[in-house]
C-alpha cells in the first residue's frame, strides 16, 4: 500500500472556539437578567389547570362507567369480556347517546343476533346514558392479535 506524502494531505481546519464567537448580549453568562423576565419561561404554563373533562370523553367518568359495563359483557364461548377480547372497536358518547362500534369473531357467532341486544341493554343501564346503539361491523376483521395482553394470558396465548 502507497502512503501518501504530508505534503498531499490538506490542512486541518483551526477548531472553532467559544470565544471566537460572537456572542449575543443577552445570552453570555456575565449578562444582567433582563428586567421583567423571570428565568422559568414555562412557569405560567405549568400553573394552568387542566380543562375539566366532560364525562363523554375518554379518561371522562361516563365513558369509563361505560367501559366498565362493557368489560361484565362475557362471550359465551371464551371466558373472557368482550372488551379485553378486542371485539370493542369504538366508543362514542355524545349528549348522553353512546355509540358502540364492534365486531365479533366471526360472522357465523352464533350470538350475533343477541349480543347486539344485550350491549345495549347494559350500556343504556348505565347512569348518564339515555340511549345506546350498537354498530356491528366486519371490517376489520377481527383476529387475535386485537386482544388484550390479559385476555391473551387467560386462554394461555403469553
Amino acid at each position: 500500500m502507497v502512503e501518501p506524502d504530508a505534503t498531499e494531505l490538506p490542512a486541518k481546519p483551526a477548531r472553532p472556539r467559544l470565544d471566537d464567537a460572537e456572542v449575543r448580549a443577552d445570552m453570555r453568562a456575565d449578562a444582567a437578567e433582563p428586567a421583567g423576565r423571570e428565568k422559568d419561561y414555562l412557569e405560567g404554563f405549568l400553573a394552568q389547570k387542566p380543562a375539566p373533562l366532560s364525562g363523554e370523553e375518554p379518561g371522562g367518568e361516563l365513558y369509563e362507567a361505560v367501559i366498565d359495563a362493557l368489560k361484565d359483557i362475557y362471550d359465551p364461548e371464551i371466558p373472557v369480556n368482550i372488551y379485553d377480547l378486542g371485539l370493542v372497536y369504538n366508543v362514542e358518547i355524545a349528549s348522553a347517546h353512546a355509540v358502540v362500534t364492534m365486531t365479533l369473531t366471526t360472522p357465523n357467532c352464533p350470538v350475533a343476533e343477541s349480543m347486539p341486544g344485550e350491549i345495549e341493554m347494559r350500556v343504556g343501564a348505565v347512569p348518564g346514558v339515555a340511549s345506546a346503539e350498537v354498530n356491528l361491523v366486519w371490517e376489520p376483521a377481527w383476529d387475535p392479535q386485537k386482544m388484550s395482553d390479559e385476555a391473551k394470558l387467560e386462554l394461555g396465548m403469553l
